[in-house]
């Protein structure tokens, strides 16, 4: 690994890799920066899924609020890791995968491999089809989530900008959830719920004898994002134009979408200079805010409500297992509290949620690799990045499907399982973020040292987290 540490006023980054970069000025933020709120938003609205409508209020209904702490701290490190990784992909245009590249020839594939590993059980799938099933009475869920990665496959080979297409998705997808909040809160959740919320404030636990650490790592790592979805922060970002970013073409449908230039020949730079570093703080007191204000607020309002709606109507349950079936109870419930329509609006928006997640999901992780691998390994080839995405998302439909038709229906077990890998990267990719944007950027953009500390912490708990999980689970099968 180069040095790169005696000539800290310019960028540093290695090019033993990949081609140097191009210098150009960095873009001035629109005047106009609510034109370009999004990013954060989605992934906000992608990560409203397993930990917000499954783990979290499972959580719930077994220990009370108590452990909620666990998704404050869980989202509050994840803003920190987006910001990182946002930090890198403003200043040069590339993605923090194409930058771990410069630095290791083979790191970006090292974490597509694992973001596809996480991804490739169809958890979020099943649970849409299971409220489905809860929601008219009747189905077989696994057909059901076949045809939902088979709907989930063509909605995005055929939508012109996939991004564009996302975030719309997203955005009602957030407007059903707020909706929801604000009936549960008028309806649903009384007075124990609201005693409960000022214990766990006064008296947080770590529940680890009643839930495991597999479970309370997933619940940790997915309080959010979690896994690969930090990573695509820079390819939302880039799609969005921000910083660098302007620079890079959007990635379009083959079929329905324009024509794209490479976005490949190689990343871009900036002359340190006042101008460029006046707009540099601009741009990064926006994205800042933009994090804070979508993905910060969201995930954890959405956290707490859930966890509050779950707990007015399930805690203490002794008929309330370790599966998805609690969310038909929950929905019962719900019924015969507030009315039947209640039950049903619940079902119906949390279908859709996972629904909408499930999209996300099979996006930025094939996103993320087809990005890595053009970037990487077929610069020169003829074959699009375009094409490498769409092929990747149907090779992950075809394999959820191979997943439900051998059997492996169960969500939480499946959720399980994808989240103790999403917790396993994130221990890793703190560690290199703070190396990469210690070292490639000029020193008046470099990470601080409070945001070094942050990711020190990060590094060390999602190690311990994956250590302890790793034998928890070592202990419990052999």
């Amino acid at each position: 690994m180069a040095d790169t540490t005696s000539t800290p006023h310019r960028f540093n980054l290695p090019t033993k890799n990949l081609p140097a970069p191009q210098v150009r000025d960095l873009p001035e933020p629109p005047t106009n920066t609510w034109r370009i709120v999004g990013p954060g938003m989605v992934g906000a609205g992608v990560g409203l899924a397993s930990g917000e409508f499954i783990l979290w209020p499972y959580i719930s209904s077994q220990v009370g609020l108590v452990f909620l702490w666990g998704a404050a701290v869980g989202v509050a490190i994840q803003w920190f890791l987006n910001m990182e990784i946002e930090r890198y992909t403003l200043a040069t245009g590339e993605t923090a995968l194409t930058g771990f590249n410069r630095y290791g020839k083979h790191w970006g594939l090292f974490f597509a491999i694992m973001t596809y590993f996480a991804n490739l059980w169809p958890g979020w799938a099943t649970s849409s089809a299971s409220m489905l099933t809860y929601l008219f009475g009747a189905g077989d869920p696994r057909w059901i989530a076949i045809g939902i990665l088979l709907a989930i496959g063509l909605i995005l080979t055929l939508a012109p900008v996939v991004y564009v297409m996302l975030e719309r998705l997203i955005f009602v997808k957030i407007a059903a959830v707020a909706l929801l909040v604000v009936l549960a809160l008028i309806f649903a959740i009384r007075g124990r719920t609201y005693s409960a919320l000022g214990e766990a404030v006064t008296a947080p636990q770590f529940p680890v004898d009643q839930l495991g650490f597999a479970l309370m790592m997933g619940a940790i790592a997915y309080a959010g994002a979690g896994g690969g979805q930090n990573l695509c922060q820079s390819n939302w970002i880039r799609d969005k134009g921000f910083g660098m970013g302007v620079h890079v073409p959007r990635l379009t449908s083959p079929v329905t979408g324009e024509k794209q230039a490479d976005p490949h020949a190689n990343g871009f730079t900036f002359p340190p200079d006042e101008q460029n570093l006046a707009r540099w703080k601009r741009w990064w007191k926006f994205a800042n805010l933009e994090q804070a204000l979508t993905f910060v607020l969201i995930t954890v309002a959405t956290i707490l409500f859930t966890s509050m709606l779950a707990h007015a109507t399930l805690f203490g349950d002794d008929s309330v297992k370790n599966n998805i079936s609690f969310l038909k109870i929950e929905g019962v419930n719900l019924q015969s509290a507030v009315g039947g329509w209640f039950g049903y609006l619940f079902w119906a928006i949390g279908a859709f949620s996972l629904f909408a997640a499930a999209a996300g999901i099979v996006d930025y992780t094939s996103r993320l690799a087809s990005d890595m691998i053009k970037a990487r390994y077929l610069r020169t080839s003829t074959i699009t990045e375009s094409k490498l995405y769409f092929g990747l998302v149907w090779g992950l439909v075809a394999f959820g499907i191979i997943v439900l038709l051998a059997g492996l229906d169960q969500p939480l077990v499946l959720l399980v399982i994808s989240a103790c890998t999403a917790g396993t990267m994130m221990f890793v990719y703190s560690g290199l973020l703070w190396w990469m944007n210690s070292r490639a950027l000029p020193a008046p953009i470099r990470i601080s040292k409070l945001r070094t500390a942050v990711m020190l912490f990060a590094f060390l708990a999602f190690g311990g987290l994956a250590t302890f999980t790793i034998i928890d689970q070592i202990q419990k099968n052999f």
